[in-house]
């Protein structure tokens, strides 16, 4: 398995990861109006549990919203870190390869 992550992944995750945190509340509330239907039908323990949590909807849709923002967060940390690493490293290299004398890796003849 190769490991190839491109300066842009996180930067495109986090975009991608976004929009799906605008999404995720609503479809909470979707999944529970479409659900309604059929669960009028039932009773015992299965409505009642299907009642809790449907008068819990807005707080699970707000926690679900609050733990991709974290996800998002952690997303941005290291996209921060890469992107740092990645500057230091091409100024560490540039600085070693300056100082260095590539006078002896030549391959040519003096004969």
């Amino acid at each position: 398995m190769k490991f190839d992550m491109g300066a842009e992944t996180l930067t495109v995750l986090t975009k991608q990861t976004s929009g799906s945190s605008d999404d995720l509340g609503a479809l909470v509330k979707q999944l529970v109006a479409a659900a309604d239907p059929i669960m009028r039908s039932h009773a015992g323990a299965a409505k009642a549990s299907f009642d809790n949590f449907k008068g819990r909807v807005d707080a699970v849709s707000a926690e679900l919203n609050a733990s991709l923002a974290a996800v998002l967060g952690g997303i941005a940390g290291m996209d921060r870190a890469f992107r740092e690493g990645e500057s230091e490293m091409v100024d560490q290299t540039n600085a070693a390869q300056g100082g260095a004398s590539f006078d002896a890796a030549r391959f040519s003849s003096s004969r």
